[in-house]
């Protein structure tokens, strides 16, 4: 498989671009379906480890069904597959400019979740209007083992979210020095959402834990830690996760349309949003950069006994 590397705001994209499995035609929720049901190897290959970090979000580039829209993906992780991702949106139009494949201006993405409007600023910087996001519930108390009750938003941003207040974990602010800490907590947080019948619409499982505090850098809104499914956290600010939040946001009448967030990642990258009105929840416009550093291939060998990567869990 050939395959472009880039981060954006640190947290790094993997884009199949070459020798990636043949789905089909039909929706992208179809073939992300294909895919996960009969081609999950390539998955496994291109983001488990040795060949990769936990931290890596791939993106397999798709042939789109709506003749009007640039280019469809699928995203997938560590622990399987994606609905949307808002990094690594900017990341793959970051890849596509790069390899000559989108100029700047506007475009449509296909995603197994619905269209995302894309527009390339320049060769690094791209705005995305995420899919239509919103506030399923404020104020949801979980009893975590070892943390007690635990008051939180759940929210969909492309991915369910279960959005917590640091002050709660008792953490005063979020720094990179207590990484380990907020993924150990968070990690309690979602078992016992799900050990306590906690969801998203339709039973879906709320695999991403967002905490969140005010105390964020210069010109920052906030500063956030999210927890990914596959137990890694988000280096960026989180597309998904800052859609949840501007939904939640918007929720509790504190941010209105059109006024600009910055969010901030733990790390110190930023992300610039604002959302616009939708049918039942928020339409959020998210604007970040991204950098490509490797164009590369990844073999295929029978007798590695790792060529499948290691499963983490």
């Amino acid at each position: 498989m050939r395959v472009i590397d880039s981060h954006t705001g640190g947290q790094p994209t993997r884009v199949i671009i070459e020798g990636g499995p043949a789905l089909g035609r039909g929706s992208l929720a179809r073939r992300r379906q294909v895919f996960a049901e009969q081609f999950d190897d390539y998955r496994r290959r291109c983001v488990l480890e040795p060949k990769c970090s936990d931290a890596m979000v791939g993106a397999l580039l798709c042939e789109p069904e709506n003749p009007d829209a640039s280019a469809g993906v699928i995203f997938f992780n560590t622990a399987g597959y994606l609905g949307m991702c808002g990094h690594g949106t900017i990341g793959l139009g970051a890849t596509l400019a790069w390899l000559g494949l989108l100029k700047p201006g506007a475009h449509i993405l296909e995603t197994p979740v619905g269209p995302v409007a894309l527009d390339l600023l320049d060769a690094n910087t791209v705005q995305f209007e995420n899919i239509e996001s919103d506030c399923l519930a404020l104020d949801v108390c979980v009893d975590v083992p070892g943390l007690g009750p635990v008051t939180g938003d759940i929210a969909w941003g492309g991915n369910w979210f279960f959005l917590v207040d640091a002050e709660q974990l008792a953490q005063d602010g979020l720094d990179p020095a207590d990484i380990e800490i907020l993924t150990r907590k968070s990690w309690a947080i979602r078992r016992a959402l799900s050990e306590q019948g906690l969801t998203g619409r339709g039973g879906a499982e709320i695999d991403h834990i967002e905490v969140m505090t005010a105390q964020a850098g210069a010109g920052a809104d906030s500063r956030n830690f999210v927890l990914c499914p596959g137990g890694a956290y988000d280096r960026s600010p989180c597309g998904t996760g800052t859609s949840a939040k501007l939904a939640c946001l918007a929720a509790r009448g504190k941010l209105e349309p059109g006024q600009d967030w910055v969010q901030e990642s733990i790390i110190g990258s930023r992300f610039q949003a604002r959302y616009r009105p939708g049918r039942a929840g928020i339409i959020p416009s998210i604007t970040g950069q991204a950098h490509v550093f490797a164009d590369t291939r990844i073999l295929a060998d029978p007798a590695d006994p790792f060529d499948l990567g290691i499963v983490p869990f």
